[in-house]
């Protein structure tokens, strides 16, 4: 069972005022391709995994957005961390 669960909202600096979308959805990409279990919301991004690999994936989404030409990035990110375990449907089934 997963350890963490991170929410991120990804906030890039755009060249010239452009539309943030198309950043965030390269960002939600690399969630995708990471394999771990995700959930989109309208505001952020909830991932469900192992702390250290969910950490790594977010370094991995703010590196993206630079290369794809962000001049810089704003992460704010929440994290849940239980060693004993801890899955996204615990937190929302009762509202399911």
């Amino acid at each position: 069972m997963a350890n963490a669960l991170i929410s991120i909202q990804i906030i890039p600096k755009t060249k010239n005022g452009e539309d943030v979308i198309p950043y965030v959805d390269e960002a939600i990409k690399v969630i995708e391709d990471s394999g771990v279990k995700y959930q989109v919301s309208p505001l952020e991004t909830t991932m469900e995994g192992e702390m250290y690999e969910l950490m790594n994936v977010i370094g991995k989404m703010n590196e993206r957005m630079i290369e794809i030409g962000s001049r810089n990035v704003i992460s704010q990110v929440k994290i849940l961390y239980q060693p004993n375990g801890i899955e996204m449907t615990q937190l929302t089934e009762k509202y399911r």
